[in-house]
């Protein structure tokens, strides 16, 4: 009987036994895609189904689609969260804005907050800027102040202000920062790279690095899918710096997952419910974690868990340690609804530190879009654990055929496998 149900079969000590040297390959530095292609929809596709493996150009990404699905997007928007301060002795301060450090800790609110904003920070030459404060003025004439607070792991709490008080912080970043490009590209943020670095359907502020499986989309490709009869949706996750980091640890229980804010609303929830059972197609390993997330939600209410007012959290190992019957996507989901209902809200937030590795069983998605990622990360675990072993036949297909890797390569389109439930 219990084989009917979705469960995670493997304890969640097994899981943390994964060793990430089985989950990394050789990446010569000049397969990484430093620059975008000019045109967003004409990079490479791989093509995986059912175990069989094919190259195609994104344009023509809807005809590999069947008719009647959901794509689902994350319209997160990243900030120009980088900020360069010059001393008075001619030292360079890099700041690196990363999440909210004062009371606001809703990150859309506080890039929303006027003339004043903490914020915890990675600081390059920190030895330089030991005390006093940074100052530099925007080209629009606002002059940005910058204080060093306490120290944390890994960067410090910034306090900034600024003496215009008609503008948002996220306003002033948009005048002031640089776009933050992932430290792997190995050059300095261009000006094109301000709309390039951005999904053409990027809304909310509140990224620090791209969802970059969307950045192949352009209004025409849209536009066919739509022709398709494929459906959209859009969820939102605040991509932080965490996701495209490199597993250090030697086994996965050593490894910190970072932890992400999510908002998803009551249409984008009724649509996943009238797709649950067809096709499911995950633009981008965010807006996966994101549904897996709703998932895992819905066990909890469905459980009795209550909402706290901060909003919903789901933690790194949660999930697996369930070992008895679970719902379906469907049931999940429509607690979900029947909780936006009792509250009357029409809004979900919370966040999520799930990791999504080798031994869990996808809930949600049946078909998931994304790019080639580095090796030893968790991204690619999660790509793993979508398509099983066949991840490594994948890659090695990508590196013998040209595909340009990493954020500003190309892109893969993957089906899951029948035996991966």
């Amino acid at each position: 009987m219990r084989d009917k149900y979705d469960e995670l079969s493997n304890a969640v000590t097994d899981v943390k036994k994964i060793s990430i040297q089985d989950y990394t390959y050789e990446l010569p530095q000049e397969r990484i895609a430093a620059y975008p292609l000019e045109k967003r929809d004409a990079s490479s596709l791989l093509v995986y189904r059912q175990g069989t493996i094919d190259k195609a150009v994104f344009s023509d990404i809807s005809s590999f689609l069947p008719p009647g699905g959901l794509m689902v997007f994350n319209n997160t928007r990243v900030v120009q969260a980088r900020l360069l301060f010059r001393k008075p002795t001619g030292a360079l301060i890099e700041v690196f804005c990363l999440e909210p450090a004062g009371e606001q800790k809703d990150i859309q609110l506080a890039f929303q907050q006027k003339q004043h904003s903490s914020w915890f920070c990675l600081v390059g030459n920190a030895k330089k800027w030991k005390e006093g404060t940074l100052e530099m003025e925007t080209l629009q004439g606002a002059v940005l102040q910058a204080t060093r607070g306490e120290a944390r792991q890994e960067g410090y709490v910034v306090h900034f202000q600024w003496n215009n008080p008609e503008l948002s912080f996220a306003e002033i970043l948009e005048m002031a920062g640089k776009t933050p490009l992932p430290p792997y590209l190995n050059r300095k943020a261009e000006e094109e790279d301000k709309t390039r670095y951005q999904t053409v359907y990027a809304r909310h502020f509140g990224s620090v690095a791209a969802p970059t499986a969307g950045l192949h989309f352009s209004d025409e490709v849209l536009h066919n899918l739509a022709q398709q009869q494929i459906e959209t949706a859009y969820v939102t996750l605040h991509v932080g710096a965490g996701t495209f980091k490199p597993v250090s640890a030697s086994t996965m229980d050593e490894h910190q997952m970072h932890n992400e804010q999510i908002v998803v609303d009551r249409t984008t929830l009724k649509q996943l419910i009238r797709h649950c059972n067809n096709q499911i197609i995950s633009v981008g390993t965010t807006s996966l974690r994101t549904l897996e997330s709703l998932y895992w939600l819905g066990v909890k209410i469905l459980r009795g868990y209550e909402l706290p007012q901060h909003g919903f959290a789901i933690d790194q190992w949660e999930p697996y340690q369930y070992k008895d019957q679970l719902p379906d996507a469907r049931e999940a989901l429509e607690a979900l609804v029947k909780l936006l209902d009792k509250h009357n809200m029409d809004v979900l937030h919370g966040e999520t530190s799930l990791i999504i590795v080798p031994g869990y069983k996808v809930k949600m998605a049946h078909v998931l879009v994304t790019n080639f990622h580095q090796p030893g990360s968790t991204l690619l675990l999660l790509v793993a654990a979508f398509i099983g072993s066949d991840w490594r036949k994948v890659y090695d297909f990508a590196l013998n055929n040209h595909f340009r890797f990493l954020s500003y390569g190309d892109s893969c389109l993957l089906f899951r496998p029948q035996d991966i439930p």
